[in-house]
């Protein structure tokens, strides 16, 4: 809050007081605990009242689709202060995001977007504001059922492809060598050809910085429990998912929640660096 009142940035000290002086409010969190205290909670933007000001409220954390549905339908629960044209009742948007910091630094996120059909085409150029793209993906929580499908093929991805190159090196390829093949071949994807898990192979992205910065390895961990919870409660096999979720919590365990994702390939698959 200091950095942003220093750049002359308006803020004020609860989510209930910014909802009293916001038409349109954006949340990100980490967890489905946060959002549901920032919504909900004693100086929450809702806080058990029954008309609120803000007609639009966007929430692009990455959370579980149930919260975000629970969520929605207290939000429609209210009544709006000022009635606005077209517009009877105070709307939620589910809008997690893809591209991680280098996309959010870059303005080049993927949007992926739950709820009214007319709440997320009079809220996309604001999220194309922050964003390239907007997919509307139907009704509440499909954003953040999409994010949720999303996040596990990007953890799957990421384990495969850290597999083959720390195999190859094994097998006396080189990283780059290996990397120049699968990017040329049926075994690209955004973890070989954008994100590549190799210290040395590729510049600006975390293994380049030690894996400092980027997606934690905690979060995808709590990412992958989110899905192993949707998919348990509609009866669907997971067997990818186990694993990953195994990988990651042993990560987590032996120390390297805030490294990147990515350290996967160093500290699991015990990997080298590209000299």
């Amino acid at each position: 809050m200091k950095m942003f009142t220093k750049m002359g940035v308006s803020t004020r000290e609860t989510p209930y007081e910014v909802a009293q002086d916001s038409e349109v409010v954006i949340t990100m969190l980490p967890s489905s605990s946060h959002v549901m205290d920032v919504y909900t909670g004693t100086n929450g933007l809702l806080r058990g009242e029954n008309a609120i000001r803000p007609a639009l409220l966007i929430d692009s954390s990455t959370i579980d689709p149930q919260t975000t549905r629970k969520i929605s339908l207290a939000v429609s629960n209210c009544k709006l202060k000022e009635m606005r044209e077209n517009w009877e009742k105070p709307v939620m948007l589910d809008a997690p995001v893809s591209g991680g910091v280098l996309a959010a630094e870059a303005g080049t996120l993927t949007f992926m977007v739950g709820g009214p059909e007319d709440a997320y085409l009079a809220a996309r150029p604001i999220l194309e504001s922050m964003g390239r793209t907007s997919i509307y993906c139907g009704g509440s929580g499909n954003g953040s059922a999409a994010k949720i499908c999303n996040n596990l093929a990007m953890a799957v991805s990421m384990l495969g492809t850290s597999e083959a190159l720390a195999l190859g090196q094994s097998l006396g390829i080189s990283a780059s060598t290996l990397t120049e093949v699968l990017n040329t071949s049926s075994g690209r994807c955004w973890s070989s050809d954008k994100y590549n898990p190799v210290p040395g192979v590729m510049k600006g992205v975390p293994s380049s910085r030690d894996y400092n910065g980027g997606f934690a390895s905690k979060l995808m961990a709590k990412d992958l429990n989110l899905a192993a919870a949707s998919a348990e409660e509609v009866g669907h096999k997971i067997p990818l998912i186990s694993k990953a979720q195994e990988i990651y919590k042993k990560m987590c365990e032996d120390g390297h929640e805030t490294k990147d994702f990515s350290c996967v390939f160093r500290h699991f698959y015990n990997g080298k660096d590209e000299v």
